[in-house]
């Protein structure tokens, strides 16, 4: 590792923090603040970019910060999965802040005052790159918890009945889950007298294997509430819908997935015995097939995605309970795909609110006539997320699949199905969405003569009236909105174009992840 290198790790951390406050001290300058969020973000993803290569390239970067050696100091480490990650959150968290801020230059920041909502959301970015660069369990739980903190703030903007009662079931169901991770460390560290992962990966070798498995539960269930993995789920569709637009985009996008993350680290790394495995199965089949089966129910296009969103976790642990090499790389590759393509749904859900005025599909319809290019935006992340050929999503659920047969157990071959008959029902999940928003004519719709008023509107003609007046944006979408989301759409086809070279990085990262040598040597400078 070069010095320039070493140089590089930490700033994905430090670049936003620094510029959180920043903009914290210029709360009474807008366009300053916008200038230094979008800058650093920016500065972000080329450092994410950088670290990428040079993983790829040259192996796996560590930095011990202070100059004090593992395992007495803190470790950062960017190898080939954390880098990814980088990357894919850096692009997210930059083309979902220039959509809030389109938003928020057109609302006048009524909704999101940029003085409150900019910092937060750099500090809810520091916190993501903590956790993904994190070489011990404590600062990844420092990472969970910046995100916890930024997130409550960033659901109950506009401090609306709705959104501080979704914030207060979010921050009780992940204070919960914080307790399990600090129960779970408290019982790793017991049993191996470290927290660092690399140290730790050697001495959970020597636990008694029946304390090692009750460790990994206990953690597992600390990050399945965070994944969203069935049965630990039912708080996300109550709780994300309910966010302004960007709000809802960054955390269906990025949030489930640290959570995922966390189960591929501690999985490969600590306990890749493979004594849970059957239990990991289990619950990627329920979470599959129960998450596909709320979304057909919902007539709220953000809870219906909000439920495929939990749904679609389950081919990611699908891939990384099979305990190969290509279920990995699978899930690898597929992480990133869901990360982008979720991201920009919930971005055109938000358009479609602006367009029609609401996201019901009790009061939609003929979308696709009043706004073509809308109806283009949504129709292509939505075949992706269906998993129609060419696109990426057709070519990760095709190698978490081919990945299953190989295994060739039954449990496996249970799961190829759930996989398969989850893709069908997603992609007719979709279509109804189409179907009814976009396709019929709105007059056909239940409450199509409600449509432009808002979900929150009453039933009283003359309290429509009034509701229609106060939403005098409703058949506008503005050029800074929209602009993003065409940007996200076309990274989305960019990433099947070059599914290939994705893929590949995504099955070395896997078998980098599977010889846990590798990432020991690199930490603690000692062969295994």
């Amino acid at each position: 590792m070069t010095l320039d290198t070493a140089v590089l790790i930490p700033l994905p951390i430090l670049i936003p923090l620094l510029a959180a406050a920043v903009t914290l001290i210029l709360g009474r300058r807008p366009r300053a603040q916008r200038f230094v969020t979008v800058g650093a973000l920016v500065a972000s993803l080329v450092v994410a970019v950088a670290l990428l290569y040079f993983a790829d390239q040259d192996g796996i970067e560590v930095v011990q910060v202070g100059g004090w050696e593992a395992p007495i100091g803190i470790s950062l480490v960017a190898d080939r999965l954390a880098a990814l990650m980088l990357v894919i959150a850096a692009i997210v968290l930059l083309s979902v802040m220039l959509f809030a801020v389109g938003q928020g230059i057109h609302d006048g920041n009524e909704q999101q005052p940029v003085s409150i909502f900019l910092p937060t959301y750099l500090a809810l970015t520091a916190g993501l790159n903590i956790a993904f660069l994190a070489g011990d369990l404590f600062n990844m739980f420092v990472g969970f918890e910046v995100l916890l903190a930024a997130s409550f703030v960033l659901l109950t903007l506009g401090a609306s009945a709705d959104r501080v009662r979704a914030g207060v079931s979010y921050v009780m169901v992940s204070m919960v889950s914080s307790m399990i991770f600090l129960a779970g460390m408290a019982f790793a560290y017991a049993a191996t007298g470290t927290l660092n992962l690399a140290q730790m990966a050697l001495r959970m070798d020597d636990v008694p294997s029946g304390t090692r498995t009750a460790i990994f539960g206990v953690l597992l269930v600390a990050f399945g509430i965070k994944a969203a993995i069935f049965p630990l789920s039912s708080w996300l569709p109550d709780s994300y819908p309910t966010a302004p637009a960007p709000v809802t985009a960054v955390f269906a996008g990025l949030l489930t997935k640290v959570g995922v993350y966390a189960i591929i680290r501690a999985h490969t790394l600590i306990f890749p015995q493979g004594e849970l495995d059957d239990v990991l199965l289990v619950a990627g089949l329920l979470t599959m097939v129960v998450g596909i089966l709320g979304a057909i129910a919902q007539n709220d296009i953000k809870r219906l995605l909000s439920f495929t969103l939990v749904s679609h976790i389950g081919y990611m642990v699908f891939g990384i309970a099979l305990s190969n090499e290509t279920g990995l790389g699978g899930a690898v590759f597929y992480v990133a795909h869901h990360i982008l393509v979720q991201t920009t749904l919930f971005l055109v859900v938000g358009l479609i609110e602006r367009q029609a005025g609401s996201a019901s599909l009790r009061r939609l319809g003929g979308l696709a006539l009043t706004s073509p290019l809308l109806a283009v935006l949504f129709l292509i992340p939505a075949l992706n997320l269906g998993g129609i050929p060419p696109f990426s999503g057709f070519i990760g659920k095709v190698a978490l699949l081919q990945a299953g047969a190989a295994d060739g157990s039954v449990l496996a071959w249970v799961l190829v199905a759930g996989g398969t008959l989850t893709s069908l029902l997603t992609l007719y999940a979709v279509a109804r969405v189409w179907a009814k928003a976009f396709w019929r004519a709105r007059a056909d719709a239940p409450e199509g003569d409600l449509a432009d008023i808002g979900p929150s509107a009453l039933i009283d003609e003359s309290e429509a009236d009034i509701a229609f007046e106060e939403r005098a944006d409703v058949g506008k979408m503005p050029a800074a909105m929209l602009g993003p989301t065409i940007a996200l759409v076309v990274i989305g086809v960019a990433l099947t174009v070059f599914a290939g070279p994705l893929l590949d990085i995504s099955n070395r990262a896997a078998e980098n992840l599977r010889d846990r040598s590798v990432y020991i040597e690199a930490v603690l400078g000692e062969t295994p």
